[in-house]
């Protein structure tokens, strides 16, 4: 079984993929070629925003987003310590301050009600991150950074496709940042990533930093770095998009599958919880687990592979740490003790899915009844 099965996909897509390739073969254009500015239409009409940017990737999309800011030396940018290092990373390199707030025990995604405490006279901007495919609670976030002038970045680099409210995900505050990581929902076969904002200044901006901060050619109106998206992996998101709403509609299925056993199964298997007024992509299907050692060891028996997002918060990463960090963020490092994702994807069978589920909750048992003594647990 695989944990994200990206060969079925290619197979489901082989000719479009190959298709579009061929395409940049023959006209040769490998850098800003058409299926640039074709892709950012296409992705700009589906996520409502006035303007898509490509760019190199993910990290890329959130470093260009604090640029076009102008966040810098000595300024402070609030987010969560329980996201992908990049997410904090964009923000260190500019000499900011990456400011940790903690998250909300049932979605994983930071909690709004902490972040006010945290704001201060060198607050730039709040970069909520939209975990596990699910976006935050962003009506709520976008309300305090208004309160306080602050600009907010949704690092969706997970959930591409994903609604909020009715609205898409990267188009939910003034900046959106996508991930098109092959892993991803919407992924290309390298790197890749993409911004997202109504704001036709922030657009500029975004622009010309993309492109070593060229106005227009040998013209360099502001610091900017290498930042295009290769013209071969626009063309394969491209070819990727025409399947792409069949297969949220599978990572559904795959998901609903799994909660008809997880939700009301065992108690110390808890699928990561899930808002009434959003919906999820489900890049990752995250549980939380009691003894998630002994149960993830269970599954590798089965043959069934596993990850965790995330095994160790950012504030005590030790590139990352300061005096005192360690001991904040509790719930942050409670869940990285606790989570871990299953295999999905929208080529994950009915049968797998409840093979998998099956055997957790087996292993579950297993592991609740035995006590002093040792029980072998299934294979």
């Amino acid at each position: 079984m695989e944990f994200i099965d990206l060969k079925s996909q290619y197979q489901a897509s082989r000719d479009l993929i190959n298709g579009r390739i061929q395409a940049v073969l023959d006209h040769g254009q490998y850098i800003m070629g058409p299926e640039v500015a074709e892709l950012e239409e296409r992705l700009a009409r589906y996520t409502g925003a006035s303007h898509c940017i490509t760019v190199a990737s993910g990290t890329e999309a959130l470093l260009i987003a604090l640029m076009a800011l102008g966040v810098g030396r000595g300024d402070e940018v609030i987010t969560t310590p329980f996201t992908f290092i990049a997410t904090a990373e964009a923000i260190v390199l500019l000499g900011a301050t990456p400011v940790f707030v903690d998250i909300d025990p049932v979605t994983c995604n930071i909690a709004p009600g902490l972040i006010e405490e945290k704001i201060t006279a060198r607050t730039r901007a709040i970069i909520p991150v939209s975990l596990y495919g699910q976006p935050a609670d962003m009506d709520e976030i976008n309300a305090i950074a208004l309160r306080h002038g602050l600009t907010v970045i949704e690092d969706a680099a997970q959930s591409f496709g994903a609604t909020y409210r009715g609205r898409q995900s990267c188009n939910l505050s003034a900046i959106g940042c996508t991930s098109f990581f092959p892993s991803k929902p919407l992924g290309c076969y390298g790197d890749g990533g993409a911004l997202f904002t109504s704001d036709d200044e922030l657009a500029k901006a975004m622009r010309e930093i993309r492109v070593h901060g060229q106005s227009k050619r040998y013209v360099h109106t502001r610091i900017g770095v290498g930042g295009r998206m290769d013209t071969l992996q626009c063309a394969i998101v491209l070819a990727k998009l025409e399947l792409f709403d069949w297969e949220l509609q599978q990572r559904q299925r795959a998901a609903a599958v799994y909660d008809s056993l997880l939700l009301d199964g065992d108690t110390e298997v808890r699928p990561v919880g899930r808002r009434d007024d959003r919906t999820s992509v489900y890049a990752q299907y995250t549980v939380v687990l009691e003894q998630r050692d002994v149960l993830q060891a269970a599954l590798l028996r089965a043959g069934i592979p596993t990850a965790i997002h995330y095994p160790v918060p950012i504030h005590r990463q030790p590139a990352y740490a300061s005096p005192g960090s360690t001991d904040a963020c509790p719930v942050s490092v409670e869940m990285a003790g606790k989570v871990m994702s299953l295999p999905m994807g929208p080529y994950l069978s009915t049968a797998n899915a409840q093979q998998v589920a099956t055997v957790l909750l087996t292993a579950a048992d297993v592991t609740r009844r035995s006590s002093s003594d040792p029980v072998a647990l299934p294979e």
